[in-house]
C-alpha cells in the first residue's frame, strides 16, 4: 500500500503493575492499517486484544511506544490535544455503554453536547445518524425498550456523531445472537463502504473477521505473530496460534479416539480447488466409506476455505484409489500424526 496509515503502533509496550505481579499485556507491537480498511484484531481471551485497541485512542496510555492516528502521535498530546483528536476516533463497546436515563436521540447528542454544539445542532445531527443506522423510528426509546441489536446501532450512531475518520469495535458482537451479529456486521460493512470510516475490529470469532475484514492481525502471548489479508491466513497460517483459530479441532488436540484406529487424513480447502462434493464423489468412486471426524468448511467470496478430517479405511489398496482421487480432483491433503490412540 502507497498512502500513509491512518493508524499506525510503533514498538507499543503496556505492562500493569510492578516487581513480581507485573503483567506485560502488549509486547512490541507493530501495526499499520490504512484508510478504509475493516482490518481484524483476533486472539484467545487474555490475548491482549482490548488493551490493544484501547491504546489506539489512548484510553489505555501504553507504558513504551508511540501511537499515530491520522498523522498525530497522539502520546505527544496535551489533555486538551488528546480530547481534540479522540473527535476523529469513533469507539463501540461490547456492553453498548449507553446513558440509562436518556432516549435514543439524547443518547447519540450527548457526544456533540460535549463538543459544544448547540442543542439545535446536536439534534439534527443525531437524527441524521440514527437514520443511518436504521433507528430513525426509535429516537424517543430508552435503552431499556431497545433489544440488544438496536442498542448497539444506537452506540454506532453516538459513535458516528462526530464524523470520526476511525471506528474502533471493542468484541462489538459478542453479546448478541448470531442473526443480530450478522445484521450489525453488515451495517458496519456498508458504513464503511458509504461513509468512507476506517473500521476496527477487536473480536475473539474468526467468523466475524471472515465476513467483513480485508486484513486481520493475530495476536497472542502479549504479541502479533501474524498478520496479511484475510484469504491469505486462511489458506496457509503459519503459526500453531492461527492454526488455532482457524482449524480448532485435530486429533492430537481433541484427544479423541474413533472407530478403526486408521488412517487420518486432512483434506485442505484453500480457494483454489473447484466447489464440488468431494468427500461424496471420493467414497462412490473407491467404493468403500470414511468416517468423517471432524469438519470446518467456509464460503469467503464464493471460495472454499477449511478443512475437512477423515479417518480413512485400512486397506492400503482402497487408500492408495482416495489419495489418487483427491490428486486428480486438485484437493489439497495433509496425513495426521497417528498419536490419536490412548
Amino acid at each position: 500500500m502507497t498512502e500513509e496509515p491512518i493508524i499506525q503502533l510503533k514498538g507499543l509496550n503496556k505492562t500493569f503493575g510492578s516487581g513480581e505481579g507485573q503483567v506485560v499485556a502488549l509486547d512490541g507491537i507493530d501495526l499499520s492499517i490504512y484508510p478504509g480498511e475493516i482490518f481484524g484484531v483476533i486472539g484467545l481471551s487474555g490475548a491482549g486484544k482490548s488493551t490493544l485497541v484501547r491504546c489506539m485512542n489512548l484510553l489505555e496510555r501504553p507504558t513504551r511506544g508511540e501511537v499515530i492516528v491520522d498523522g498525530q502521535s497522539l502520546t505527544t498530546l496535551s489533555e486538551k490535544e488528546l480530547r481534540m483528536a479522540r473527535r476523529s476516533i469513533g469507539m463501540i463497546f461490547q456492553g453498548f455503554n449507553l446513558l440509562m436515563q436518556r432516549t435514543a436521540l439524547d443518547n447519540v447528542c450527548f457526544p456533540l453536547e460535549l463538543m459544544g454544539k448547540s442543542r439545535r445542532e446536536a439534534r439534527k445531527k443525531a437524527r441524521e445518524m440514527l437514520a443511518t443506522v436504521g433507528l430513525a423510528d426509535r429516537e424517543k426509546a430508552y435503552p431499556a425498550q431497545l433489544s440488544g441489536g438496536q442498542k448497539q446501532r444506537v452506540a454506532i450512531a453516538r459513535a458516528l456523531a462526530t464524523d470520526p475518520k476511525v471506528l474502533l469495535c471493542d468484541e462489538a458482537t459478542s453479546a448478541l445472537d448470531p442473526t443480530t451479529t450478522l445484521s450489525i456486521l453488515e451495517l458496519l460493512k456498508e458504513l464503511n463502504t458509504r461513509l468512507g470510516v476506517t473500521v476496527v475490529v477487536i473480536t475473539h470469532e474468526m467468523k466475524v473477521i471472515e465476513k467483513i475484514c480485508s486484513r486481520v492481525a493475530i495476536l497472542a502471548h502479549s504479541h502479533i505473530v501474524e498478520m496479511g489479508a484475510v484469504e491469505e491466513i486462511f489458506r496457509h497460517p503459519k503459526t500453531m496460534e492461527a492454526r488455532t483459530l482457524i482449524y480448532p479441532a485435530s486429533v492430537e488436540e481433541t484427544g479423541e479416539s474413533y472407530p478403526g484406529g486408521g488412517r487420518f487424513l486432512r483434506l485442505i480447502f484453500d480457494g483454489q480447488a473447484t466447489v464440488r462434493p468431494v468427500v461424496t464423489e471420493m467414497v462412490l468412486a473407491c467404493g468403500a466409506p470414511v468416517n468423517i471426524a471432524y469438519a470446518d468448511t467456509k464460503l469467503i467470496d464464493g471460495k472454499m476455505y477449511g478443512q475437512i478430517l477423515l479417518e480413512l479405511p485400512g486397506d492400503r489398496v482402497t487408500v492408495g484409489k482416495m489419495l489418487s482421487f483427491l490428486d486428480d480432483a486438485g484437493v489439497k491433503y495433509e496425513e495426521e500424526e497417528e498419536t490419536h490412540n490412548g
